[in-house]
């Protein structure tokens, strides 16, 4: 396999089964009939691994990159499901922080070209029986598996995990999910199943209602995260993450009740060494400090406002390069900017990027200090340009704006 043979077939993956839209067609499948279909024809294989189930709106994959951590300084074979990826498709799939095998990838793609036409999957139906086939034959001790969208008819939701948590529930993707917290929260907490304890994150006690109601009507035992304290600290820096971090201890205290040994010195150190041991990158990544460079990939309104206050409490000029794709609802985030900023917006290179000219008004509108640029790159080289040391640099809006940004800046 040459590398150009292997980038023809990850392009064949994303033009075939694109997962959102195309041509203003829905590409995302509601439902589990394609991928129980599909992971019928390989055998089922995920029902030969033991899976740790993560959903909610913000932090899960935070969540999961701390659980895994954990789970690799106790001495097990971790597998990681999560997305988007930021540089390259194999982050989303990953055994003991090594992305998997780009070998196995293409010769995967290959079976999946020849599948029987009534299945017809999605981008990310295909994604996830990649994801179980490589687990299983990597022979994985424990596979943590991130819920992409929603939960319900999401097509992870076909496991049968040893536990399952929800870290939180915000508007995003209403589109889909629904207009209401309520809604949404119905629908992440349609991953709770039969027995199996579920773990809730969120602070709003509607939210806290409902998947305990779900929890109830499943006779799931429900544990409540917020009700921990801890003085337990995580390499990934973000104020968000303490809230994250909460999720993950319940998670370990129910693994434990199922007899799965972590000490408490490999639950320390695999909280502060999460970077280390998964490649997690992207949430409040500090990139430089001459001058002081982050990215972080919240998106939606909620993430973004933990994102700006961290930003407003730091005492210094700030460049701040943001950008969006077309589902996100731009005029709540113009209430939100930081203060002592100037911005550099700039559309995403995927398909579903939104050109900043397609709602200048709005920023017209904010009167702040903006221009615009055709690509991250640009918008960054044009930041560092104008920034001092004294000042600092921003990077987000999106996983796609922060992903642009690293695989510029990594590949030089």
């Amino acid at each position: 396999m040459t590398n150009e043979q292997y980038q023809e077939a990850i392009d064949w993956l994303f033009v075939q089964m694109p997962n959102y839209q195309i041509d203003g067609q829905k590409a995302y499948k509601p439902g589990l009939d394609n991928i129980t279909k599909l992971c019928a024809y390989f055998g089922n294989p995920q029902e030969r691994i033991k899976c740790i189930h993560i959903g909610g709106t913000n932090g899960k994959g935070s969540s999961s990159n701390m659980l895994a951590s954990i789970l690799q300084e106790a001495g097990y074979k971790v597998g990681l499901y999560n997305s988007p990826h930021l540089i390259d498709f194999t982050e989303r799939i990953k055994v003991n922080g090594q992305n998997c095998n780009k070998e196995f990838v293409f010769d995967f793609i290959q079976k999946l070209r020849n599948i029987p036409e009534d299945i017809r999957p999605s981008f990310f139906e295909f994604t996830t029986i990649m994801a179980f086939e490589y687990f299983y034959q990597q022979h994985v001790d424990y596979a943590i598996i991130e819920v992409g969208l929603g939960g319900r008819l999401d097509s992870t939701n076909i496991i049968k995990p040893l536990v399952s948590a929800i870290t939180n529930v915000q508007l995003d993707h209403q589109n889909i999910l629904g207009d209401t917290i309520e809604e949404i929260a119905g629908e992440k907490a349609g991953i709770i199943k039969k027995n199996i304890p579920i773990i809730s994150g969120d602070e709003n006690e509607m939210v806290k209602t409902i998947i305990r109601e779900k929890a109830i009507k499943e006779e799931a035992p429900f544990i409540d995260a917020t009700l921990l304290h801890t003085d337990l600290t995580s390499d990934l820096k973000g104020n968000y993450q303490q809230k994250n971090l909460r999720v993950v201890l319940a998670i370990v205290e129910e693994l434990r009740k199922l007899q799965v040994t972590i000490p408490d010195k490999d639950l320390e150190n695999g909280l502060l060494n999460v970077h280390q041991n998964t490649g997690f990158i992207g949430r409040w990544f500090e990139f430089s400090k001459e001058p002081l460079t982050i990215c972080d990939t919240g998106h939606n309104q909620a993430g973004l406002e933990h994102v700006f206050s961290q930003l407003n409490s730091i005492d210094k000029h700030k460049h701040i390069i943001l950008g969006f794709v077309n589902d996100k609802k731009i005029d709540e985030v113009m209430n939100l900017l930081p203060e002592n900023s100037e911005f550099y917006f700039a559309k995403p290179s995927i398909n579903r990027g939104r050109h900043p000219e397609d709602y200048e008004y709005l920023l017209k509108e904010a009167k702040i200090f903006y221009k615009i640029f055709n690509s991250v790159q640009e918008a960054y080289l044009s930041a560092k340009e104008r920034c001092t040391n004294e000042e600092m640099i921003f990077i987000g809006g999106s996983n796609f704006v922060v992903g642009d940004f690293l695989e510029k800046k990594f590949r030089v």
